[in-house]
């Protein structure tokens, strides 16, 4: 699987933070509960072992995947593109066609994505419906709740 992960400069910068903050961090404090649960004998018994040996695969399998994403990384750094059109990194002010409501997004990474804080994945039907399309376009967009009618208020390229 040699497939690019898109990301922001920010969402790079933050699985590189959380990879280092396992290796100098995480996993030296769990060796130290390993040999601190091995001290205390019979290892058939011991539940802190146990736990320390579940964490420790956790913090494996979450180190191969960071380090997988990284190497991975398509880093798109949208600032200062033309608010023309939909793309990577715009966050797009949107009108609920039905509800009249309005909603922003930010169109990121799947790491990054965080619905409650208007970041939603590049790959999520919503973000595939608008990526292309213009200010003034009006979408149609299938959820889970329905469907959902949006039209595009306005594109702005930030840094994120």
């Amino acid at each position: 699987m040699d497939e690019r992960v898109p990301m922001t400069p920010r969402g790079y910068e933050a699985l590189k933070v959380e990879l280092k903050k396992l290796k100098s961090v995480d996993r030296p404090a769990n060796i130290k509960d390993i040999e601190e649960a091995i001290a205390h004998g019979d290892l058939s018994e011991n539940a802190e072992y146990h736990a320390a040996k579940e964490k420790q695969a956790h913090i494996a399998g979450r180190m191969a995947m960071l380090d997988d994403r990284i190497a991975r990384a398509q880093v798109i750094d949208s600032a200062g593109q033309k608010t023309d059109k939909v793309r990577f990194g715009a966050t797009v002010r949107l009108s609920d066609i039905e509800s009249d409501d309005e909603v922003t997004y930010t169109i990121v990474g799947e790491d990054e994505a965080d619905a409650k804080q208007g970041r939603i994945s590049v790959t999520s039907p919503v973000a595939r419906a608008f990526m292309g399309r213009e200010a003034g376009d009006e979408i149609t967009v299938k959820v889970p709740k329905g469907t959902r009618e949006f039209e595009i208020l306005e594109i702005r390229y930030n840094e994120i």
